[in-house]
């Protein structure tokens, strides 16, 4: 049995939350190059973000693989402070490791496997949005034959999935339901459609019992009990054979969903797909909400080399619409209405103390009509 880790933090950037310098990058990849304990790894950035993907036989929640993660991002902080990067250690919300990361600030999605002969898989990195940001393109692949061909035409992807949903309101503990589709495709939806209070965790085949996708569902305010970042998912998502193909998995993308984040992590924006290069960055409006698919193959707990779906020129039309949609929709919207996530979202940030201090400043009126008393008829 081998387990596929994905484990994120954002320990400084570049300019504001754009980028982190090469430095910080190599002081992270550093002290995976040193481990001894996995079978291969790989680096990667999404805006502000440090990915770590990484192949070992410990198992999901192994402490020796949470501390070496959590000792590259201090890695990395130290370096972030020397070069007095914004954000130094962002992520790292607590003073010391713990046994795991969970609960400490960094975004972790992992899943254990059984290698087949040939195992494709994605990795997708979210910048500037929430847990949630997948919801949308994971219910598109695993429960909707208009998209997903495979539910129509291959037996096994046939028999349907379970989902795995998280409740991130629930603080006490983790608080999951099971959902198998097609039978329970609009409960499913019903709760995927407020992706700020409930996000997918992991999928199952319902054919196979193998799980297929893993996605990080940490939210930093929960720990911080306070704004202090996005909390910028992660997601592993195995394809072929039994699974949907890569061309199903990313195929959501190329309409891409509204999520919410950009600005203080604020405001809705378009996902916006980038390409492997680091040159796009969160750079209007701190965005948009960025997503990037790393593509690979496992082979005996060693990775191929990476390939982008993303790069592909097809993918610049995608690009050009979504940064003409996110532009024109900042434009209309500014920070009414559904340019700005919901109160309840906004209870972590600044926006709640501006509240606050004007609640002596409200005056209550009688009601319109309302002239008092009514006095009693002498008959």
């Amino acid at each position: 049995m081998r387990t596929l880790s994905c484990i994120k933090a954002d320990v400084g950037s570049n300019a504001g939350h754009l980028r982190p310098t090469d430095e910080v990058v190599e002081a992270v990849e550093s002290r995976l190059a040193a481990a001894d304990v996995l079978d291969d790894y790989w680096v990667f950035t999404v805006g502000d973000d440090i990915d770590l993907l990484m192949s070992h036989r410990e198992g999901e929640d192994a402490e020796v693989i949470h501390q070496l993660a959590w000792d590259a991002f201090e890695a990395g902080t130290t370096v972030a402070e020397e070069q007095g990067l914004y954000g130094a250690g962002q992520d790292l919300l607590k003073d010391a490791f713990s046994g795991n990361v969970r609960g400490l600030g960094p975004g972790v999605a992992e899943l254990a496997l059984e290698e087949r002969e040939s195992e494709p898989f994605l990795v997708f990195g979210a910048d500037k949005t929430e847990p949630g940001a997948f919801n949308q393109p994971l219910y598109t692949t695993f429960a909707d034959p208009r998209h997903t061909g495979g539910l129509l035409l291959k037996d096994t992807i046939h028999e349907g999935f379970t989902f795995e949903v998280m409740d991130l309101e629930h603080t006490e503990g983790e608080r999951v339901v099971e959902l198998d589709v097609p039978e329970d495709s609009w409960r499913l939806l019903a709760l995927l459609m407020e992706p700020h209070r409930f996000a997918v965790r992991k999928i199952h085949s319902r054919a196979t019992g193998a799980t297929v996708a893993a996605v990080s569902t940490q939210r930093l305010h929960n720990i911080a009990g306070e704004y202090v970042g996005k909390d910028d998912p992660v997601a592993i998502v195995r394809t072929q054979k039994d699974f949907p193909s890569p061309g199903e998995v990313v195929q959501p993308y190329g309409t891409p969903p509204y999520v919410a984040g950009a600005m203080r992590g604020s405001h809705h924006g378009v996902l916006y797909p980038v390409r492997s290069d680091d040159s796009e960055i969160p750079s209007y409006y701190d965005g948009p909400p960025l997503v990037k698919a790393v593509g690979m193959v496992l082979n005996d707990g060693q990775f191929s080399e990476p390939v982008y779906p993303f790069d592909a020129s097809f993918w610049d039309s995608v690009r050009d619409d979504a940064a003409r949609e996110f532009r024109e929709f900042r434009d209309r919207q500014g920070s009414f209405g559904p340019g700005t996530v919901e109160s309840s979202e906004l209870e972590y940030g600044g926006w709640a103390a501006v509240v606050d201090a004007l609640d002596e400043r409200f005056e209550v009126s009688p009601s319109a009509g309302d002239t008092g008393p009514v006095e009693a008829d002498d008959d």
